[in-house]
C-alpha cells in the first residue's frame, strides 16, 4: 500500500486545498497539514506554497506528486495482476488515440478478447501527449498511436501505414476534381482535429514543408470527434483533413469524398508503443495478426476511392 502520507498529498494536490483534502481522505485538517509538513522535511523542499487564491504546488512538489502517482499506479497493478494471476486472467489497459481508435482497433480488440479466452482488455482513448504520459506513469499498458514515436525510452511496432486526405461534402465542388491546390484549400472553410492531435500535427507539418503556415488557412472549427467532423462535413459546413481509412464506409455509401492536395503526400503511421520493460509480446504479435487479417478483408481501396 502506497504511504499514507503520499496519498495525503495527491487529495492536497488535486483539490489544492486542505480542508477539502481532509474531508476526500476522513482526516482532521492538522492530520493532513502534518503530513505534508512532514513530506517536506522528509525530502527538505517546500511542497506547497500558501496564496490568496489557495494553495500553489511547487515545481520540486509537481516532482514528488509525479513519482506519488506512478508509485500508486504501479501498486494498483500490483493489485491487480495478483487477481489475475488467482483468476487466471491476463488484463491489460490500452490507450489509444481517437483516430487510431475510429479505425479497427476497437473491433481488432474485442476479437482479440473473444479469441483468447481469459484476456480482458481495458481501453482507454486519449491525446498523444496524455497517452505518453500515462506510459510513463505506468497507468496504461501499452498505446496505440496515429503518428511516430516521440520517446526513444520505449519501444515501438509499426501496425500499418495510412494517407491524410482532403475530406469534403459528395455535393461541394472539390468532389468533382482530382486534385485540389493549397491556394484552392486557403479559400474554404476547416474543420480540423485539435493542435494536439497527430492528425493535425502531420497536415501542419507537410504545410511548413511547402512553406505554408496554418495560420494561412480559415479553420472554422476544432473538435475532437472524428464523427462528429465528417457529420458536419456531410451538411456542407466546411471541410476537413483526415485518414483515408477512417473514411471508407462513408465513401462507400457515398456520402462523401476524399480528394488529394497537390504536394502534399501525408503519410500517417500507427504505432504500438510500449515500455521496454514490457513483457507480454504476444500480445502485441496478435494485435498485428488480426489487423492485418482484417486489412485483407477490406475493399480494394482503388475500387472505393476511384468512384
Amino acid at each position: 500500500m502506497l504511504n499514507q502520507k503520499l496519498y495525503t498529498l495527491l487529495a492536497v494536490s488535486e483539490t489544492k486545498n486542505i480542508t477539502q483534502a481532509a474531508e476526500k481522505l476522513n482526516l482532521t485538517q492538522p492530520a493532513v497539514s502534518q503530513h505534508i509538513k512532514a513530506l517536506e522535511q522528509e525530502f527538505s523542499t517546500k511542497i506547497f506554497n500558501r496564496t490568496d487564491s489557495g494553495l500553489k504546488i511547487t515545481e520540486d512538489g509537481k516532482l514528488i506528486v509525479k513519482f506519488a502517482k506512478r508509485a500508486d499506479a504501479l501498486y494498483q497493478a500490483l493489485v491487480e495482476d495478483l487477481k489475475d494471476s488467482k483468476k487466471r486472467v491476463k488484463h491489460f489497459t490500452i490507450g489509444v488515440t481517437q483516430s487510431a481508435e475510429m479505425g479497427m482497433i476497437a473491433e481488432i480488440l474485442a476479437t482479440l478478447c473473444a479469441e483468447k479466452k481469459g484476456t480482458n482488455i481495458t481501453l482507454i482513448s486519449d491525446t498523444i501527449t496524455n497517452l505518453y504520459s500515462k506510459l510513463k506513469n505506468y497507468m496504461i499498458d501499452f498505446a496505440i498511436i496515429d503518428g511516430r514515436m516521440q520517446n526513444p525510452g520505449f519501444n515501438s511496432v509499426l501496425l500499418a501505414t495510412d494517407n491524410l486526405m482532403l475530406v469534403v461534402s459528395n455535393k461541394h465542388p472539390f468532389a468533382k476534381k482530382s486534385i485540389v491546390t493549397l491556394d484552392e484549400l486557403k479559400k474554404e472553410n476547416l474543420i480540423l482535429r485539435p493542435s494536439t492531435s497527430g492528425t493535425r500535427q502531420l497536415f501542419e507539418s507537410h504545410l511548413k514543408s511547402n512553406n505554408e503556415s496554418i495560420d494561412n488557412f480559415n479553420i472554422l472549427m476544432e473538435i475532437d470527434s472524428v464523427n462528429t467532423i465528417k457529420g458536419l462535413v456531410k451538411h456542407g459546413f466546411g471541410v476537413s483533413i483526415l485518414a483515408k481509412s477512417l473514411l471508407t464506409s462513408d465513401i462507400a455509401k457515398g456520402k462523401l469524398k476524399a480528394v488529394p492536395i497537390a504536394n502534399l503526400s501525408m503519410i500517417r503511421e500507427i504505432n504500438i508503443i510500449y515500455p521496454k520493460s514490457f513483457d507480454s509480446m504476444e500480445i502485441l504479435n496478435d494485435i498485428t495478426r488480426l489487423y492485418l487479417e482484417q486489412t485483407q478483408k477490406q475493399p480494394h481501396e482503388n475500387d472505393i476511392y476511384n468512384q
